[in-house]
């Protein structure tokens, strides 16, 4: 009787490991890479405030004085309290006085008087609390027509802005460019011709810089999808 020849294991072909190996590198990468340049941009951030801060610090008050490796953050801790001082001083009556005889001062400098008032009004945009700017992502044609751009809705348009175009309702949305998005286009679009979305601004964030890569969930999906985890919430329950 003929003996039944044995079966050879199967040997996983070389190429199969390498793709697997490769798809775990990008796979850890994804994860690894935005945290270590998260570290790294705070690090440089607080070393860099700390570079300009600490030089400024009386040698009594100074940590370098003390320790002979540099403590840090020290600068950072240093700039947060002694921009609180200012900010609570500025609320007074004096402080008020002050600052208008300062800005005063600057409105009759021609260079510095336009950089300044430029950038406080930026400043004044951005921490302001009451500010509804980017609270809504949505759709605008741009370039051309058919070619559709996310942007941020930013506020109403009003004013010459309507007078000179003719329309009854503008808004002025930002559209920001991949894959930064502080840095972008002020449009003032037609208030029909805006589209608004259901995702959020932080995902419509993401859209941006991922170039389109994290496509969010649309609202049916995520409803779906709650639907879905409380089926399976009620089956776990049910055993």
């Amino acid at each position: 009787m003929a003996r039944k020849p044995k079966k050879k294991p199967l040997v996983k072909p070389r190429s199969h490991i390498i793709a697997s190996m490769r798809n775990n590198f990008l796979t850890g990468l994804a994860v690894v890479l935005p945290v270590a340049v998260t570290i790294w941009a705070v690090w440089s951030f607080v070393g860099f405030v700390d570079a300009r801060v600490l030089p400024f610090l009386p040698a009594k008050y100074n940590p370098l004085t003390y320790f002979d490796m540099n403590v840090r953050g020290m600068g950072v801790v240093v700039f947060i309290i002694f921009t609180t001082i200012i900010g609570s001083l500025t609320k007074g009556l004096f402080g008020r006085s002050l600052v208008r005889a300062a800005e005063g001062f600057v409105d009759r400098m021609p260079v510095v008087r336009s950089l300044y008032n430029g950038l406080k009004q930026i400043i004044e945009t951005v921490v302001s609390q009451s500010s509804s700017s980017f609270e809504k992502a949505c759709l605008v044609e741009y370039p051309r027509k058919g070619i559709w751009a996310v942007a941020f809705i930013s506020t109403d348009s009003s004013g010459e802005l309507l007078t000179k175009t003719g329309q009854k309702a503008m808004t002025s949305v930002f559209l920001p460019t991949t894959p930064n998005p502080t840095s972008g286009f002020l449009l003032f679009v037609p208030t029909k011709d805006i589209i608004h979305l259901d995702m959020s601004v932080e995902e419509a964030a993401k859209l941006v810089i991922s170039a389109g890569l994290v496509m969010p969930p649309s609202k049916a999906e995520k409803s779906n999808g709650k639907a879905k985890s409380v089926r399976i919430a009620k089956t776990k329950a049910a055993k």
